[in-house]
């Protein structure tokens, strides 16, 4: 054992403060706290929280309808990140879209979207054929990916393809910090997100009463994070610390976010479990209107509706734990999700279903 791991194990087993709520925001957190046995090592009096920090567990139910809506009422070939194929929409996933004949492909980043959608223009050319397959790119994501589906679209209108497009549910995190004020003690930042967005708005959440921690993902980083966050906590007031300097840096990722705001522009924007926060989303600008689904399909305003059982909703708000809910392990595993927070690998009750048995859950 290190120095660094054995000073921050100390800070951490030895609190016997007040009662100490931090929320790990990130999936990609949750999921390594439970793999390094880090809550093996929590106190009584640390309560660690799972937030809402999946893109895929956050995407409500309405946007599942919207993209099974492309597939199979405008024949659209929907291409996705695979995390989002199994979340269940109202009546289906896009699995199940999919047995019913809908074209819905996995890919690893939105430029292989744009690439088949070349295909098909090129094909159809060829062919004689007035009128290319249309490739809809379903672009979920926080700040870390919204910039590669920017660069997408500007490829696809350099390319003047005309059958290519995005459905948006790009969201940015600040919003939804302030929204869970209340929610947690502290939070850890996701450190990823700051690379992008920097920290001037974190700390500016600071004078709002939020409190939180830039954390990176090894277990040094992660546990010197919490010790941190235990240790400013003391204090009484509300704090912000980057303790992943050596990839946040204070400004950001200055050209990704100039590339972001050149394509996109800030709207409201729901959340599943947080409802609709303001500004909290990004939409393509006016002059990149042709490459919005939404807008070129005229997609209908459609209310998805979620399985009244699953708690999703409140395990995202931190209101709950994945075991609070009646359909966990039971109803709702990873090959039969009920809720989106069961189907992504960055869900925390993913995470519970396979880390459980190191902190007592037995399925």
């Amino acid at each position: 054992m290190n120095d660094v791991i054995k000073n921050a194990r100390d800070i951490i087993t030895g609190y016997d403060g007040p009662k100490l709520r931090i929320m790990e925001v990130c999936g990609t957190h949750t999921h390594e706290i439970f793999r390094l046995g880090i809550r093996s090592l929590l106190p009584e009096s640390i309560d660690l929280i799972s937030g809402p920090g999946c893109p895929v567990c956050v995407t409500p139910v309405g946007y599942i309808d919207e993209a099974i809506y492309l597939a199979l009422e405008k024949s659209c070939v929907i291409c996705t990140f695979g995390d989002l194929i199994k979340v269940p929409g109202t009546k289906m996933s896009l699995a199940g879209a999919r047995s019913e004949g809908a074209d819905v492909r996995p890919v690893y980043s939105p430029d292989d979207a744009v690439e088949l959608a070349r295909e098909f223009a090129e094909t159809a050319k060829e062919e004689g054929i007035a009128d290319a397959r249309q490739v809809v790119f379903l672009a979920v994501g926080f700040e870390t990916t919204t910039p590669s589906a920017c660069i997408a679209v500007k490829k696809a209108k350099r390319l003047g393809l005309t059958n290519f497009s995005i459905l948006t549910a790009n969201k940015t995190m600040p919003s939804a910090y302030a929204k869970l004020k209340g929610s947690a003690d502290a939070f850890l930042y996701p450190g990823h997100v700051n690379a992008i967005a920097g920290n001037a708005v974190c700390r500016k959440l600071v004078e709002e009463g939020v409190s939180g921690v830039v954390a990176g993902f090894t277990a040094n980083e992660l546990m010197t994070a919490l010790a941190v966050t235990i240790e400013l906590s003391k204090k009484g007031e509300p704090f912000f610390e980057n303790c992943y300097s050596r990839v946040v840096k204070e400004e950001g990722n200055v050209a990704a976010q100039k590339l972001v705001d050149s394509v996109m522009e800030p709207c409201d924007s729901e959340w599943r479990g947080l409802g609709i926060i303001e500004n909290s989303g990004m939409k393509l600008r006016k002059e990149y209107a042709d490459y919005d689904a939404r807008i070129k399909y005229s997609v209908p305003e459609i209310q998805g509706k979620s399985n009244p059982a699953c708690r999703c909703p409140e395990i995202l708000q931190g209101h709950c734990k994945p075991t609070d809910c009646p359909l966990f392990g039971k109803v709702c595993d990873p090959v039969h999700p009920v809720g989106a927070c069961m189907v992504s690998d960055e869900g925390s009750c993913a995470a519970y279903y396979h880390y459980g048995a190191s902190i007592g859950i037995n399925l």
